[in-house]
């Protein structure tokens, strides 16, 4: 084996992993996502879901006093960047948000069945609503205080 040819073909399998990973390519981590239709699609379910919440007789006393343009927002980061998209949630901790609130399972149950409603409405596929659900379905311990 020609020792020039081995070392050659080790500088450029490196040269082309080092090209490979500046390459702007979709994360496997952010299917779900792309399932929800990106940035615009998570606007769009956030801003379908909020006027849900604010109709829905089991919980729409516990947001009165919420500030729902604040909530879109923090909403709209958190479901992003839970799904693989590119953003940050800055928003506060789900403990220190629900501290005190005496949310009921009753409560987080019918907030998701409002977001699965709205995922419907916006034509997520059953699949990626589940895969969602599943990503928020671990903060039901910090939320639900009551």
């Amino acid at each position: 084996m020609n020792i020039t040819r081995t070392w050659f073909s080790a500088i450029a399998a490196g040269a082309l992993l080092a090209l490979a990973s500046l390459a702007p390519v979709h994360a496997a981590d952010d299917v779900t996502y792309r399932g929800l239709g990106g940035q615009q699609g998570i606007k769009n379910i956030v801003a379908t879901l909020i006027p849900l919440i604010k109709a829905d007789p089991r919980i729409k006393e516990s947001f009165v006093d919420t500030d729902m343009k604040n909530l879109a927002m923090r909403l709209e980061e958190q479901f992003c960047a839970l799904t693989g998209g590119p953003c940050v949630y800055e928003g506060e901790d789900m403990n220190d948000v629900h501290r005190g609130l005496k949310v009921t399972n009753a409560q987080f149950n019918a907030l998701a069945e409002d977001l699965q409603i709205a995922m419907e409405r916006n034509g997520v596929p059953s699949h990626v609503q589940n895969k969602l659900v599943a990503k928020l379905a671990p903060m039901q311990r910090a939320i639900v205080t009551k």
